[in-house]
Formats: structure tokens, C-alpha cells, sequence
């Protein structure tokens, strides 16, 4: 039994809490016992709970952008030494065989890992092209001979950070997986869906964008999208499902302004961050991605080929590894809203089209995306470490 200490940035479920969550209730409890710790309470420490797992709520040392205060940066090493004092107690308890960081975000594992002489894995989630400064600290992280071994949830993730950091050797590719559910939900309760949480009309295509409100999903660029395909199409409604990080709620503000700006609100709903994501999913009609920066896999592209819907997303980072061109979806030229119309618009106007290119995306996303893929290449990282 090997006993492997995960760290993971946020106790939400969201992409990588997803991948994290799903990882611990697949990975075999005959062979590895894990323990979590998470800086704060909420959905993912209930859901690991509920199989039994540990979690500890404790400093994660999670760096961010306004952390280079006097008053943050006294707060960081305060939070250090209470992080520290948590694992030396659980580290006595358990005698851990390996530390797991999850997201880059989290600093406290390669620190603990380093001077505890402890074997490290890096799961990196995360492209981050700004600020410079943050690149090149997070270079000379992965850098250190503290990392036994880095994996990387695409390969656009990977190949970041090794023109970045030429650390080839020690470095692996693991693309997500996702459960497979192969019960759909009647069609009264996806009429309800759309009614009640929509506010749809039954004439009505939805078309959705699932995902953190913040500054790079491309909120912005599908409304201005969406606002000029009203002008075409009627009997169309846009949806945004997800919630702004904690603290960043002007981005939300700012979406709603724009809207009333553009006197479009009875056509847009924003719904908040939800759990029941695949009822969701399946009551939509066309998901987008329009993501202004690199995402470094696109796990929401993945749950919505798995309810059958055709998908369009920006033409960079991992999205390019899921979407296959004119075959599940379209991949458009990024923070283009005359595009991102077009290719939409192709959509609305063919329901064919759209059977066609989410049954496509459904069994792509069986073959390439199951979880049993998944869960089979960590268990043969961990288990040769």
C-alpha cells in the first residue's frame, strides 16, 4: 500500500477539481490510500468524503497575482510555517510514499517534498502567459530535482512549458477522462430544464457557454458574437453557466452591463455554478469554448461531445486536441466574433449538421476521453515511481 499525500488549490468543481475527484474515486484502494488536503471547505471535500477519503483543511501556499503585497507576502510565510506544522502530523501518521500537487497554483507540496527528501509529481493544468514573471518562476519550479516526474494534461500544456524550460526528460502527457453515463434524461424533464432554467421558449435554440466568468473564457466575444446573430436568427438564446473566481466578481458585472448595454437581456440568462452539469448539458443545443487564451486541455468540450452536442471552440491550446475541424464541432481563429458568428450561425441553420457532428463528438469522446484511460496511465506513473 502506497501512501500518497494530493494537494489540490480549491475544494470547488470546476475543471480540476473534476479531474482530481475522479481520479480518487477511480484509483484502486488496494494499492494507493490517499490523503487531500484543501485550502478551504465546500463540493469537492463532500464528494471525497462521501468515498471515504481524508481531507485536511490547511494552507495550500497558492500563489497569485496580488500576493506581492507586504501584508500577503507576511501572510504567505505565516502560512507557511502552520502548513508545514499540518504535514509534519500527517507525514508521522502515514510515512508518505509520494506528494501530488494538483495545478501549479500550489506550492506547498514541491516546498514540503524538497526538504522532507520526499518523490514528487507535478500535475500541471495550466498555461499561464502572463505575467512574465510568473512563466519564469514556474519554470525554475518544474526546474528543481525535487520533481520526480511532471505530468501535463495535454500536449499544448506540455509544450509551453518545455520551450520554456527544456525539462523533456521527466515529463509525461495524460489527457483527461471523463465517467461515460449512458442514461439520458426524458424529454419532459429537458422541457423543464429549458423552461424553467432557460426561460426558453420550446422554438428556441440554446446555445451555451459553460465555464469560470473571468477574464479569458471569451464571454465577451460570444455575446458580441450572439448580439449580431440576432440580427439573422430570432428564435435563438444564449446561456452562461458558471460563476467569477472568488474576488473577481466585476467580471460578472461587467458581463451583465454589457448586456443591458446591448438591450438584449430577455435572450441571455447567466445561471450559476451548478453540479447538475450534465442535465445541463444535455438540454442545450450548441456548446462554445471561445476561450481568448490558450486552455490547456477543455475538459467542458469533452462533457458536451458526451451529451451529443456538435462544439465550437478557439483554435489554440488543448482545444485543439479534443475538437476535430468540420467533424465534431469547428475550431475558429481566437477573439473573433465575426467567425465565431459564422460558424455558430452554420449550426443553427442545419439541425443535420449538428446530429451529425455530436454524434461524431460522442464517440470520439468514448475512444479518446474515457476515464478507464486515465485512471490506467496514473496508476502506471505511480506505481513505477
Amino acid at each position: 500500500m502506497k501512501n500518497i499525500l494530493f494537494i489540490h488549490q480549491s475544494a470547488e468543481l470546476y475543471g480540476s477539481d473534476k479531474t482530481l475527484l475522479l481520479l480518487l474515486k477511480h484509483i484502486d484502494r488496494n494499492k494507493f490510500n490517499p490523503v487531500i488536503i484543501l485550502p478551504f471547505e465546500g463540493p469537492l471535500q463532500n464528494e471525497l468524503e462521501k468515498k471515504n477519503i481524508k481531507v485536511v483543511i490547511a494552507p495550500v501556499l497558492k500563489l497569485y497575482r496580488k500576493m506581492f503585497s507586504p501584508k500577503n507576502i507576511l501572510k504567505f510565510f505565516k502560512d507557511i510555517k502552520e502548513a508545514f506544522k499540518v504535514l509534519d502530523k500527517l507525514n508521522k501518521e502515514h510515512e508518505f510514499d509520494l506528494i501530488y500537487s494538483n495545478t501549479l497554483a500550489v506550492l506547498l507540496g514541491i516546498f514540503y517534498a524538497k526538504k522532507n527528501n520526499i518523490k514528487h509529481l507535478w500535475h500541471v493544468h495550466e498555461i499561464i502567459e502572463s505575467p512574465k514573471i510568473f512563466t519564469k518562476l514556474f519554470c525554475k519550479l518544474l526546474a528543481l530535482k525535487s520533481n520526480s516526474i511532471i505530468v501535463y494534461n495535454s500536449v499544448a500544456t506540455k509544450v509551453f512549458w518545455n520551450v520554456n524550460n527544456r525539462i523533456n526528460l521527466k515529463s509525461k502527457v495524460i489527457c483527461n477522462g471523463l465517467e461515460i453515463h449512458e442514461e439520458e434524461i426524458h424529454e419532459d424533464e429537458i422541457s423543464n430544464i429549458r423552461k424553467d432554467v432557460f426561460h426558453s421558449n420550446p422554438s428556441e435554440l440554446i446555445i451555451a457557454l459553460v465555464g469560470r466568468i473571468s477574464r479569458w473564457k471569451g464571454q465577451k466575444v460570444l455575446l458580441n458574437s450572439f448580439y449580431e446573430i440576432l440580427k439573422k436568427h430570432e428564435n435563438i438564446k444564449l446561456a452562461f453557466i458558471g460563476s467569477p473566481p472568488p474576488n473577481q466578481e466585476l467580471f460578472l458585472v461587467e458581463l451583465q452591463e454589457r448586456i443591458d448595454e446591448l438591450k438584449i437581456s430577455d435572450k441571455v440568462v447567466l445561471i450559476p455554478f451548478t453540479n447538475e452539469i450534465s442535465k445541463i448539458w444535455q438540454s442545450i443545443d450548441i456548446a462554445v469554448v471561445p476561450s481568448t487564451e490558450p486552455e490547456p486541455f477543455g475538459l467542458v468540450a469533452v462533457e458536451a461531445m458526451l451529451a451529443k452536442k456538435p462544439v465550437i471552440g478557439s483554435n489554440h491550446g488543448g482545444l485543439t486536441e479534443i475538437i476535430v475541424n468540420n467533424e465534431t464541432g469547428f475550431l475558429v481563429e481566437p477573439s473573433n466574433k465575426k467567425v465565431l458568428a459564422e460558424a455558430i450561425s452554420k449550426l443553427i441553420e442545419d439541425p443535420e449538421l449538428r446530429k451529425i457532428y455530436g454524434q461524431n463528438g460522442y464517440q470520439r469522446a468514448i475512444n479518446e476521453f474515457s476515464i478507464g484511460k486515465y485512471i490506467q496511465s496514473f496508476e502506471k506513473v505511480l506505481l513505477e515511481l
